[in-house]
């Protein structure tokens, strides 16, 4: 079980960061934000003019088009995401996620179904404007009334997941494609078949090299940009002045309403192509995390906005003069002497920023399930140092497999860039929605500001997103299937995830039940600690009472063990643990409730176990202190939780820690025990395979000579405690069969008898997503009719 701390690194103040802190962070960012952003100009003419503008192949439109690009790469990245979106980061992380998150906390908007008032009393849970106002407005309070509403929220929220995830199927394939597309401008032209059997291979190298992680060649994506940006910059610089100065004039907005004129409703739907110029902008506000506000900020503005701005200008001075070289714009415009050297880094940048956007999916899948919204999924941290470079290998195949198939069927730029369009945009749409509601809700400003941020975008962002449905015939309602698929299969697990943990909760064990037992429970209490996994935060489980009436045996130490997610980006190692006491003293029988933020990773670090020895010995200790000054310890017991650090120094701690190394298994998950049909069959192996026997360290608690003064319960509660874990530790799960009621309807019995059971049984099973260890697993058998 991982649950030490998930190896993020201290969140980043951008007040205490040194300019030239903030420099060194501007620019490693080139590499993992502006990798996809930075590529566009590859296909941004053809995907525009090719269609409808075909008619309209002329200096004039060829002008309007870049006035439109240039004003677009203003209003959307420059003016919405740089000076907006990035000032309403959650604990300094961006995207779709946080202003749900930041939404979540500072208004009771999330389903998760066990959240609990301590979860308040997190650090991060306190970033931003304080709600603790004693009034709230009456938008507010309309929100949190209605559950509709904030299921239609969250099904936005998860909408606008499935269309990223889109996106890391379709920018591979349009990026690859566009990047090769300049071998066909060459003497030795390939044909259209060897151009995609390489496109095929490029991109299973790069989907094959995945788990890898980026860590590896991280080091050279920033200078590889870099050298794009420059090299695209003076390209352009060289177009303009040898081919048409006068493209400077069309900067000015004149030329859209000439552009518009001329070309009507083709104009329009011209957009469509036009809007793929910014594309990769939400990973300026979705990689904030791994950055500040102040850097991103910083490269954007220096770097990336003039080299762009100066492409497309260069671009469109060719254009204007080789309107015949529209189908490959972007190689036909660059000199003959250097064409070799900008195709290499030109298919290097689109593999660093297909590469970004597919761990970028990654971190998506990852927040759809920190919600319960995703299926159990195997999460591979691919560096201790970066918290945010992780792989997940079933969605990385079935991201390449899709892509595969994307570049196959259209085999064409210009209908992946229609599908890319329109997923681009949505997600826009959708970001700027939740800002609006952030504006209203987490800034607390008047409503009338939000409307008018609202409305003033949306405005035209429908222009744009309009022009791009009307593509969908044409390759857009690519999106549409992906999305409404992830959508479906998104919906059905947290749906028979929340009709399981509602049986959980109606069918919890009474304490009055347990407390009317004597403190053995009224079964065998062997030696050791049972470690009882449960969704449930309060209350004792169902599993439980089941365990305990088919096998009339339990340990002689219980641990009632939840592992769940908060609104949160991440929660800190000295706040992760609440324990809690269950019953009375004499029973043994505790709470764990391990805590991790929507980006945090569950990390096996084998220390699980010692680390919730001391949190318990550490609230035992706790908890008799504070009964010294208290009448009465009736209250002492069901409900009352504390955060106890398992990262504390045990300076001042009752137990002590010693190491000793042992001659053991090769297979670290097997636990110690005391069990003599383990010892026996330990000495067996041992006989038969000495070379698989390895040095492991093991880790023993004594109580120091300061405890002989306390009380003689707390001193025997402490002494079941320890030997408990010399005993061993076992890990109690349910095997859960979840089937709909015969009075249900065939809509709830196709969703639960045949969608969620098909997930349950092609995901990964709890035991494994939670890491816990094989053999010293115990699963109870458990139907729910839900």
């Amino acid at each position: 079980m991982a649950a030490a701390e998930s190896g993020v690194s201290p969140r980043r103040n951008p007040s205490q960061l040194s300019w030239m802190s903030n420099l060194i962070l501007a620019y490693q960012s080139f590499g993992v934000v502006y990798g996809d952003l930075s590529t566009s100009p590859l296909y941004v003419f053809p995907c525009t003019f090719i269609g409808k503008l075909h008619k309209h192949h002329n200096e004039e439109a060829v002008f309007g088009a870049f006035s439109l690009i240039f004003w677009t790469l203003t209003l959307f990245p420059l003016l919405k995401y740089l000076l907006v979106l990035l000032s309403a980061d959650d604990n300094g992380e961006g995207g779709t996620f946080a202003l749900y998150s930041l939404l979540c906390r500072h208004a009771k908007l999330s389903l998760l179904p066990n959240q609990q008032a301590a979860d308040e009393e997190l650090s991060a849970y306190k970033f931003g404007p304080s709600t603790d106002t004693g009034t709230s407005s009456p938008f507010r309070r309309f929100l949190e009334k209605h559950k509709r509403l904030r299921t239609a929220l969250l099904l936005l929220v998860l909408f606008g997941a499935a269309m990223v995830i889109g996106d890391g199927v379709l920018t591979p394939a349009i990026s690859v494609l566009s990047s090769i597309s300049g071998l066909q401008a060459t003497d030795k032209k390939l044909t259209d078949g060897e151009l995609l059997v390489l496109a095929c291979v490029i991109l299973v190298g790069l989907f094959a090299l995945q788990h890898c992680g980026t860590h590896r060649v991280a080091f050279m994506f920033a200078p590889i940009v870099i050298i794009w940006l420059i090299s695209i910059l003076f390209i352009g610089l060289y177009n303009i002045l040898h081919w048409n100065p006068k493209i400077i004039r069309a900067i000015s907005p004149l030329y859209i309403i000439k552009f518009f004129r001329v070309t009507g409703q083709d104009g329009w739907i011209s957009l469509g192509g036009i809007l793929l110029s910014v594309t990769g902008t939400e990973a300026i506000f979705a990689n904030l995390g791994h950055f500040t506000s102040v850097s991103i900020r910083l490269a954007f503005a220096v770097v990336v906005y003039p080299c762009l701005v100066v492409q497309y200008m260069g671009q469109a001075a060719f254009l204007s003069k080789n309107l015949g070289s529209i189908p490959n714009s972007f190689y036909d415009s660059v000199p003959d002497p250097v064409f070799w050297p900008v195709f290499v880094i030109a298919t290097l940048a689109a593999i660093v920023g297909s590469k970004a956007v597919i761990t970028a999916t990654f971190s998506i899948v990852k927040q759809c399930h920190a919600l319960g919204c995703f299926p159990r999924i195997k999460v591979v941290h691919t560096w201790k140092h970066t918290y945010g470079q992780i792989y997940i290998p079933e969605i990385n195949w079935i991201l390449m497999i899709l892509t595969l198939a994307i570049t196959i069927g259209f085999r064409d730029t210009t209908l992946i860039g229609n599908a890319y369009g329109i997923a681009c945009m949505m997600v826009m749409f959708i970001t700027t929605f939740f800002m609006a509601l952030v504006i209203v809700v987490v800034w607390q400003k008047s409503c009338v500001l939000a409307a008018l941020f609202l409305g003033t975008l949306w405005i035209i962002e429908g222009v744009y997103l309009s022009a791009a449905l009307m593509k969908v015939p044409q390759g857009g309602w690519v999106p549409f299937v992906l999305t409404f698929i992830s959508m479906i299969a998104m919906y059905v697990w947290h749906y028979g995830t929340r009709r399981k943990y509602s049986f959980d909760l109606h069918n919890k064990v009474s304490l009055k039940w347990l407390l009317g037992l004597e403190p053995s429970l009224g079964i065998v209490r062997v030696p050791g600690i049972g470690l009882v996994y449960s969704e449930l935060a309060t209350g004792v489980p169902a599993i439980f009472s089941h365990f305990v009436t088919n096998l009339p045996a339990f340990h002689k130490v219980v641990v009632f063990v939840c592992v769940k997610s908060v609104p949160v980006p991440h929660v800190s190692p000295e706040e992760r643990f609440l324990i809690g006491r269950v019953c009375p003293k004499p029973y043994r029988m505790y709470r764990c409730i391990v805590r991790y933020g929507y980006k945090d990773i569950q990390r096996e670090d084998g220390d699980f176990e010692n680390q919730l020895v001391q949190s318990i010995a550490e609230f035992i200790q706790m908890e008799a202190s504070d009964l010294q000054s208290s009448a009465s310890e009736s209250q002492s017991y069901d409900g009352r939780m504390a955060v106890l650090s398992s990262q504390k120094s045990l300076s001042n701690s009752i137990l002590t820690v010693s190491e000793v190394e042992e001659i053991d298994f090769a297979d670290p998950t097997i636990q110690s025990s005391k069990s003599m049909t383990l010892q026996s069959l330990r000495s067996v192996y041992e006989d038969e395979y000495p070379q698989g026997q390895v040095r492991r360290r093991h880790v023993r608690f004594q109580l120091t000579p300061s405890s002989a003064g306390m009380e003689s319960s707390v001193r025997e509660e402490l002494m079941d405690l320890i030997r408990a874990k010399e005993a061993g530790v076992a890990y109690i799960m349910g095997h859960s069969y979840v089937k709909s009621r015969k009075s249900s309807s065939w809509l709830k019995k196709m969703t639960i008898d045949i969608g969620y059971s098909f997930l349950r049984k092609n995901c990964r099973g709890p035991a494994v997503a939670l890491n816990i260890p094989h053999i010293s697993l115990i699963e109870v058998g458990m139907i729910y009719y839900v």
